[in-house]
């Protein structure tokens, strides 16, 4: 997409149950009169060579996003590690010229318009692995920089040792933290529950109100 960086696939991850929201798919629910996937992907999409999105189930209820349906290769459900692997795998076998994808959450519908600039920026620089976003003192490890080659070691420690949290994923590799304010709005602000859809809708109404967020 530039010079500027190394090309990055996105994928959004949509692959959870969504206990907290009374079940179902989280992205799809409706804020500022768009779904939550609507917005992620309007601000993810331009940032990225490509997106894929990482959902399980049937894959046709998100036939109208118009993007690649990636499932987990792993059963059971075990987190957006999962959903990860199934990314970089499909950019391996679909995209091998793509050596990075950089996730997001399909719940956060106010992501940094420059994410996969400075993640990246940041990672050249730092010399590191990976990348991970943070804001108001606190990482993010949903919304990070991955490298396509280290797909054989996640899928190792998912299958071979358990492996769950992904900040036990990146801590044995140079990862690159990269801050963003977290006021007026959070872009890291993510909705699990009804409360928290209230939330965003006042804060997209902020946004309308501010474009330049």
């Amino acid at each position: 997409m530039t010079t500027e960086r190394p090309m990055t696939l996105g994928v959004v991850l949509a692959g959870g149950l969504g206990r907290r929201m009374g079940g179902g798919d989280k992205p799809t629910r409706v804020i500022g009169g768009r779904t939550m996937l609507e917005h992620v992907i309007e601000r993810l999409g331009p940032q990225c060579d490509g997106l894929v999105l990482n959902a399980n189930g049937d894959p046709v209820r998100f036939a109208r996003f118009g993007l690649p349906v990636v499932a987990d290769t792993i059963e059971g459900y075990p987190g957006p590690l999962a959903g990860m692997l199934a990314a970089l795998d499909w950019t391996a076998d679909n995209r091998p010229d793509v050596e990075w994808v950089v996730s997001a959450a399909g719940d956060c519908p106010f992501l940094p318009r420059d994410l996969v600039a400075r993640l990246q920026r940041a990672r050249m620089t730092e010399g590191a692995d990976l990348a991970v976003a943070a804001s108001g003192g606190q990482a993010h490890p949903v919304i990070g920089l991955w490298k396509v080659a280290l797909r054989d070691e996640l899928r190792h420690a998912l299958t071979n040792e358990s492996l769950r949290k992904i900040d036990r994923w990146t801590s044995r590799y140079g990862l690159a933290t990269v801050s963003w304010p977290a006021e007026p709005v959070d872009p890291f602000f993510n909705a699990n529950t009804v409360e928290d859809l209230a939330e965003a809708e006042r804060l997209a109404a902020l946004l309308a109100a501010n474009p330049a967020g």
